[in-house]
């Protein structure tokens, strides 16, 4: 069941813009709604776009199940680890000019990164913070960030040299958010700009990304809706996860 919901939404997506004009955009409405009740969803927003043009676009719900103010197609969502694709694509572009390589260790451009085991410390290289094969476990390292936090990056980077690996460098896949905090860290130097600023520069300028909270405070105060578990740490570093 839950397939066929989401393939009817892909398969309604994928409609070639020549026949649109074709489709009842009722038949939409009902395959979203039909979505959000199989999946407890409160609200959402849902746009369609084809050859750079948005030719669908709507909202559904509502943004809080206090006030049930309702959602629309400019309501702003939290995209919590999202970003970890804008840290890539940022090391990404500063590898492109030439002032990093992925095969730089991450101590030429951070000296006080420290993990548990000094080769670690030693050999970890650029494209080892994006891999999830730190050697940390599962998440490890979490608490330092959730659900809430007072630290700062520089403090968060000390803690972790305390915690101890799950398995051994580069042996095992294990989604872990410390490293794109390092990655993060490690954009700003190497971009002599904040992550925020370095983001807003390359991408919200150049493509006219007008509505975007740069921090979580900012964004709670937009939405907030009841049901959903949300990331507090992310009013620090949404960015960087």
């Amino acid at each position: 069941m839950k397939l066929t919901k989401l393939a009817a939404i892909v398969l309604i997506a994928s409609t070639p813009f020549s026949s649109w004009a074709q489709v009842d955009t009722n038949k939409i409405d009902d395959v979203i709604r039909a979505s959000m009740a199989r999946f407890d969803v409160p609200g959402m927003a849902v746009a369609i776009v084809e050859n750079d043009k948005v030719i669908f676009a709507k909202g559904f719900g509502v943004t809080n199940l206090d006030t049930n103010k309702k959602v629309n197609k400019d309501t702003l969502f939290g995209i919590a680890s999202n970003t970890k694709a804008f840290t890539a694509a940022a090391l990404a572009k500063l590898v492109d000019e030439g002032k990093l390589s992925w095969d730089d260790r991450v101590i030429d451009h951070l000296p006080e990164f420290r993990l548990y085991d000094s080769y670690v410390t030693r050999e970890m290289r650029i494209r080892d913070l994006l891999s999830h094969r730190s050697g940390l476990g599962l998440g490890q390292g979490d608490l330092m960030i959730w659900p809430s936090t007072d630290k700062s990056v520089d403090e968060i980077l000390a803690g972790l040299q305390y915690l101890k690996p799950a398995s051994s460098f580069r042996s095992k896949y294990a989604y872990n958010n410390l490293m794109f905090v390092t990655a993060g860290e490690v954009v700003a130097r190497v971009s002599g700009m904040s992550w925020n600023d370095y983001i807003e520069k390359i991408y919200y300028n150049r493509y006219t990304w007008t509505t975007h909270a740069r921090a979580f405070h900012v964004f709670q105060k937009v939405i907030k809706t009841g049901r959903q578990v949300i990331f507090l740490w992310m009013a620090r570093f949404i960015h960087f996860l």
